[in-house]
């Protein structure tokens, strides 16, 4: 039995005690269940009475008292005490706690999974860069933050499409061609270029494609260099991104926006919702009606649509294709783009709270990272990887919360230590292998399985954190936060590691294999299977030996 079976099991008491007439009172979608901090007071503890008590017309305690007669009568459960003014402490059968290894074992990747949020179809739009120069740090964090929250609301059963929109559009891709062709010609970087010599190298792209663009005028020759050497750009980030384990199902293209008048098309939709008006020449968007600071300029009086004009055409193409929620993951320095957005949403229709969120990321720095030579001026995600691995990496910028800003420690990444977090998870999965390799080398295999023999403290502690890992998989699709599971795995790989100290898989000497033995295998194995798929939950390989 998990946390999760329990909870339900006693919403369901609670749901037979109100239609007996013992009490009237509304009951909550669930019952929360925690783990006791000291063990003598059982497996798991409610507070469950004391928010009923008064609300039923009872005193928290005897509220407690009639619930624990029904309590005592669920399958599993070994006790039920009284303690204080209401808290519910309850002890399981050690089958019943047992049992939950060969769900885990048989379960295999789907465990952990749920379906808390299906039915959801969700569009996140993350790290999306300028493709005028390379991924570089400021990037990192939210690819690997971004492309863990789709993989645990994944596994919590929504659908969702992780997008990368690509800013092609404007003055910045001119200038992106522009410097590639000056380097084609031999003449310096014009002013408000871009630096580096990644561009010199795209320039040697285009020469070789292009080898006329040389004696071509500018004129001529910037839209061949522009395409050549934006196409060469993205395909550099999209291999960063892949050999990052970051994977996106469309990259989006803004340019694409115009090229099909989707912005002109926007501007229209949103003034037929009445939220359009023209002031000084130019068309705006009445966004204080819903919380922004100020209204939005969509056309200038020129007639050029603003940066503004091309947001409202993408969400209006998010909303098109059938994406009900859209989440937006942006930088520490975007705090200002949440208000806009959600006016977008507003004046589109859509529910500001419930079809947009917008999660803002803070810093990340890496201590002792060198700018990169080929960018110059920035230290680039490829160099971060050759330096510290795609796991160390990812698992480290996956083990805090976005909104906090962090530094990473690349001398304490590489270290082969349980000081390392990666490491110390790692270790415990390698570990799993190794006792199973020794068990079997041993003559214990899983033939049998006796759930009531694994009663020592040590395997009740391992099995209440394994029974944790839905719950904790669940909460971090929905709170959008996957440092929930990295910090759950370091809880399990901890209490692994004394349950090995603690219990022998297989015998010593010439002692024979006995029941306990075998059940102690499937435990064995269902903490390698817990651990592979939190990992995996992060980006992080799951190794078999270190």
């Amino acid at each position: 039995m998990n946390p999760e079976e329990l909870s339900a099991a006693i919403s369901a008491c609670l749901q037979a005690a109100v239609e007996a007439g013992d009490f009237d009172v509304d009951l909550p979608a669930e019952v929360r269940v925690e783990r006791p901090k000291n063990r003598e007071h059982g497996d798991w503890a409610t507070n469950i009475a004391l928010q009923l008590g008064k609300k039923a017309g009872m005193n928290p305690r005897g509220f407690a008292q009639m619930l624990s007669g029904r309590l005592d009568g669920i399958d599993g459960v070994k006790s039920v005490d009284v303690a204080g003014p209401g808290f519910l402490n309850i002890t399981l059968d050690a089958g019943a706690v047992g049992e939950l290894a060969r769900t885990i074992v048989e379960a295999g990747p789907a465990y952990g999974t749920n379906d808390a949020l299906a039915g959801h179809t969700i569009n996140m739009e993350f790290v999306s860069a300028n493709p005028t120069g390379p991924l570089h740090l400021a990037h990192t964090r939210w690819a690997a933050l971004g492309d863990s929250i789709a993989r645990v609301l994944r596994a919590s059963g929504a659908a969702v499409t992780a997008e990368y929109y690509i800013n092609d559009a404007g003055t910045q891709m001119n200038t992106f061609a522009a410097s590639v062709l000056a380097t084609i010609k031999g003449r310096p970087i014009p002013d408000g270029g871009y630096p580096g010599e990644y561009i010199a190298d795209l320039g040697r792209l285009a020469l070789t494609a292009r080898p006329e663009v040389a004696d071509m005028d500018d004129d001529e020759a910037l839209p061949i260099v522009r395409g050549l050497a934006y196409g060469a750009q993205m395909a550099d980030i999209k291999e960063t991104l892949a050999d990052f384990g970051v994977h996106f199902d469309v990259f989006f293209s803004e340019s694409a926006l115009h090229e099909g008048g989707a912005v002109g098309q926007a501007v229209d939709r949103l003034r037929e919702q009445g939220h359009v008006f023209d002031l000084d020449g130019a068309v705006w968007l009445r966004t204080t009606d819903f919380g922004d600071d100020k209204d939005r300029v969509l056309i200038r009086a020129n007639g050029e649509p603003t940066y503004f004009a091309s947001d409202a055409a993408y969400y209006l193409s998010k909303k098109d294709r059938g994406f009900p929620e859209k989440i937006y993951l942006l930088g520490a320095d975007h705090h200002g783009y949440i208000g806009r957005l959600k006016a977008i949403a507003a004046c589109a229709g859509d529910d500001m709270e419930q079809n947009i969120q917008v999660l803002i990321g803070q810093t990340v720095s890496v201590n002792g990272a060198r700018l990169s030579k080929r960018a110059g001026n920035i230290i680039e995600l490829r160099d971060l990887l050759t330096w510290l691995g795609k796991d160390a990496l990812r698992y480290s910028l996956g083990r805090s919360s976005a909104d906090s800003a962090m530094s990473i420690d690349p001398q304490l990444l590489q270290k082969n230590t349980n000081e390392n977090p990666v490491f110390y998870v790692q270790y415990a999965h390698a570990r799993t292998h190794a006792v199973a390799r020794n068990a079997v080398s041993a003559g214990v295999d899983t033939s049998s399985f006796d759930a009531a023999s694994l009663s020592h403290p040590t395997e009740s502690d391992l099995l209440a954190a394994l029974g944790q890992f839905p719950g904790v998989v669940a909460q971090s699709a929905a709170f959008r936060e996957p440092h929930r599971v990295a910090r759950h795995l370091e809880v399990i790989a901890g209490t692994y590691h004394r349950w090995y100290d603690a219990c022998r898989v297989a015998p010593l000497g010439d002692a024979p294999v006995e029941d306990v033995h075998r059940s102690r295998l499937w435990l064995n194995n269902a903490t390698q299977q817990v651990l592979a798929n939190g990992l995996d939950l992060l980006g992080v390989s799951a190794p078999e030996r270190m």
